[in-house]
This record gives C-alpha cells, structure tokens and sequence, in this order.
C-alpha cells in the first residue's frame, strides 16, 4: 500500500516538473522581445525605411488606411466598410446655420484617420484650405522643415503651392514615423513648435514616458489658433494654453486666448455678421482636465494603441481607431466587465452628451437668428437697446465657442463625461440668457417677435457650394431622449431635427 502510494506521488512529480518544464519552454516562444533600437538615418521620413527596421509597427500602421467594421459606432462612422463618408452638417444641421460663412459650413465630413490627412484636405472644398500652408502644420510631418527652411512665410503660401515644397512622393504622407518617434532610440518625441510653445505656456518643461503617450497624440489632437495679419493670411499657428496648466485647459481659458485679439478671429459668421475664431478637435485639452481615466494614469495610446502580440512579439498596435471599433479590446486590458457591457456604457454616455448637445446647439443657432433679425431691423432705421444688444453678444459667444467645442471633439464626451456635460449645461444657459435680452431688446423696439424661431436650415444645407444635402436614411439623427419636440418645432419633411 505505502510502496504504491510512493510511487504514485513519484510518477505524479515527474509529470508535474516535465509539464512545468513544457510550460516555462511554451511561455518563452511566446514571451515578448524588447524593442531593439535599429539604424535610421536621421532625418528619414519614408515609413517604408523604418519599416525595414520595425515591420510588425509598419505594417500595423499601414493598416489605418483601411475601412472599419460598420456598425460599431452609433456617430463616429467616418470611414467604415458601409462605403459611406458621413457628413457632420447633415448629422448636426445647426451646425451648418453656425459655420455659415466659413469652410467648415461648406464641407465638414468624419474624418477617416490617419493615412487619409491630406487625402482628406485634397477632396474637401477648397474653402477647407483657404489659410494656405498652415494647413498642413498636423497633416504633414515635412511642417517643421518647411518652417525651418522657409520661415513662417511658409504658412500665408496658398495651399498647393505649400504641398509642392514637400517631396512629390510625400505629397499624401499624413502622421509618419518621425512626427513621434526618434530615429537613433525610438524614444517618444515632439518636435513641432507648436506643441513645444504650448508645453511652454504650461509650464511643462519635463514629460515621463507614460506622459508623452499623450504628448504625441496631443501635438496634432488639440486646438489652435491660426493667427492673422490685416490681409487675413496666416502668420502662426498656435496652441491657446497661454494662463492654463498642465491638467488644467479649460474651455473658458481657451475662450479668452480666442478673445485676446483680432489676429485671433479667423472668420465671419454670416448669420450674425460677428468675427469669430474657431477651436477645432480639442481632445487633449478635455481628456486631460480631470478625467476618470486621466487621473487613473491612463495615455491615450493606452486606449488607440493597445498592446498587442504578433507570433511572439509585443508591440504597440499602431492601427489607431477607436476601443468601439476594435470590440473593445484596449478596454479589456484593465476592466474585468463584458465587452459588450463595457460597449454599452459608453455609448450610454454618448447619447447623453449629443442629446445636451443638441439642445445647446439648436438654443444657440435660435440666438443666431434673433440676431440676424435685430441686425435687420437695426439697418432699416430701427434704434435697438446697444448696451442690451452687446451684453447679450457676449453671452452668444460663450455659448457659440462651447458648442463648437463640443461638436469638434471626437469621442462624444467620452474622454470626460462630467466635462462634457458642464459645458453643454453652461452653452445652453448662455444661450438662453442671450435669447432673452434679444427678446427684450427687440420688444423695446416695437418689433414683434415670434415665439418659435424659424432656424431656415435646408438653406444652410443646400447652400454650399457645389456640395448639396446629401445624406442617407441611416445617417438621420434622432434625439436619443425623444424630447426633441419640447423645444423645437417639427422637423422640416426630409431634414433631420430641422427647425
């Protein structure tokens, strides 16, 4: 009986050791290699040639110029396999009453992603490219030497004529290699102006690693100023950090840098005749300020470029796309919930963020065309109240630059859900105020006032140029909290949420 049991435990060790040994060989194949810095010549901007070095980085980044599953996101839908580029007027139609007057009412469709950055700009109207050579400060990695070599002149060159100094075989090269990385280490860098002046105005002068995984993507996903000379050419381009700190780049802060001066106003609405600047994509400036995840440690690249093996390799996945259209996976790295649960809440917190938005946009454009009423009346002779006139102009701006934040940010609050709503809350009651001092103003002036606004939005749509409204029944926003009708009149036959 004893000699048995031993023998037993015997054979049961050895298998035990001799699976043990199996397993420590198996878990070795498939153990991930450190990055192993290789030979680029400095200054090498071909993909093609780090690519030699680092294949399974290269060839994942040649996978962005490829569609995304459809279906996976219900608004971010720019490139997907259904064929269709979504255009964002179309989707949000206010928004093409408030950009009226400017490129981006003209043409402002989802972007598709990195390999399609000056694709992009070459097939929009060229209304998009009217600053010129400045366009290309975040589309092309050649930015920082054409300024370098020809100065900031560089930036006021009519748009083709600035595309023509880079390289004809580079002419389409959107994000590369070196826009973040170092050729002799590989190590994460910075190198435009821009972000340099903005992490100066911060008073960020050292980043830790984890830090510059959303360094690099904050250099080209944040907003700027296009700053301008008498004529309206470009003279800059600058981040508006100027009075924020690192963590900290409010809205209101970003308003006020908008504000400071009349090189910063880029354009003229046409609705109400007002000069205004722009902020466009800020997504660095909202996910950094307080966010669940910023606070928790989490970069960017953590959530666009997870972790991922390729046969026994680990690399950072440079396929950049949203957690939604990758079934969640950078997600799963840290949450121990479903894919689908996880999928769930955040759209969850989307639709919340569009139904806020919606109301503060449609309030707004409301102000908007008041606005063009009272500047109409005050044409034909009418004396308007000016001290209640330009006190409720300051409160349009603010809710104006509130939604076009919200609207340019592309994760639908989701980078930072409590921000979001802040900001949404705070445009709508802007607006609101602004609504009532035109209301009083116009009454005081013996001008009769409908209650309900007519917000004529199919003009706004269908005039743009060449690009009429266009848009298939599956791009239709519905509110997702069915209370659109509370506070605007039935939708125009065949308009999504018009008025």
């Amino acid at each position: 009986m004893r000699k048995g049991f031993l023998v037993g435990v015997t054979v049961l060790g050895v298998a035990v050791i001799l699976t043990a040994g199996a397993l420590l060989v198996y878990r070795g194949a498939l153990a991930p290699q450190p990055v192993r810095p290789g030979s680029i010549a400095p200054g090498t901007y071909e993909p093609a040639a780090w690519g030699n070095v680092y294949p399974l980085e290269y060839d994942s980044w040649r996978q962005t110029q490829e569609p995304r599953p459809a279906g996976k996101s219900t608004y971010k839908r720019g490139w997907d396999t259904d064929g269709v580029i979504y255009d964002k007027l179309s989707e949000f139609p206010y928004l093409a009453l408030l950009y009226h007057g400017w490129g981006m009412g003209i043409d402002y469709n989802e972007p598709r992603g990195h390999w399609y950055m000056i694709t992009d700009q070459l097939e929009v109207d060229p209304a998009r490219v009217k600053p010129g050579g400045a366009c290309l400060t975040c589309k092309s990695p050649y930015a920082e030497k054409l300024v370098a070599d020809y100065g900031k002149a560089f930036l006021k060159l009519p748009y083709q004529e600035a595309r023509d100094k880079i390289p004809p075989a580079h002419r389409t090269l959107g994000v590369a290699c070196i826009d973040c990385h170092d050729e002799a280490t590989m190590d994460l860098r910075v190198r435009k102006w821009t972000i340099l002046n903005g992490l100066a105005a911060l008073g960020k002068k050292e980043l830790t690693r984890q830090e510059m995984r959303s360094v690099v993507c904050g250099q080209c996903h944040c907003t700027y100023i296009i700053t301008r000379d008498k004529e309206m050419k470009a003279t800059d381009v600058v981040f508006p950090w100027q009075g924020s700190s690192w963590g900290d780049i409010p809205v209101e802060k970003i308003i006020r840098e908008i504000e400071k001066s009349p090189a910063h106003l880029e354009w003229t609405q046409a609705v109400t005749g007002f000069k205004v600047g722009f902020i466009r994509h800020p997504e660095f400036e909202f996910y950094t300020r307080n966010s669940v995840h910023w606070r928790a440690g989490v970069a960017c690249a953590d959530c666009h470029m997870p972790y991922k093996r390729v046969g026994n390799a680990k690399i950072s996945d440079h396929n950049v796309m949203s957690p939604l259209k990758d079934d969640m996976r950078a997600c799963l790295q840290c949450h121990v919930e479903k894919a689908d649960d996880l999928r769930r809440q955040v759209l969850a917190i989307q639709d919340r963020t569009v139904a806020l938005m919606n109301r503060a946009g449609y309030a707004t454009a409301t102000v908007a065309k008041l606005f063009e009423l009272a500047n109409r009346e005050r044409a034909q002779g009418r004396a308007l109240n000016e001290k209640l006139y330009a006190r409720a102009k300051e409160f349009y701006l603010e809710a104006f630059y509130r939604v076009v934040y919200l609207a340019a940010e592309n994760s639908m609050g989701f980078h930072n859900p409590t921000e979001a709503g802040r900001i949404a809350g705070d445009a709508l009651a802007f607006a609101g105020r602004a609504e009532a001092l035109l209301r009083q103003t116009l009454a005081g002036a013996g001008v009769a006032v409908p209650e309900v606004i007519p917000l004529e939005l199919e003009k706004y749509l269908q005039n743009r140029g060449t690009k009429k409204l266009d848009f298939k029944p599956e791009q239709e926003f519905k509110d997702p909290t069915g209370l659109q009708d509370v506070f605007l009149p039935p939708p125009a036959k065949g308009l999504p949420g018009a008025g």
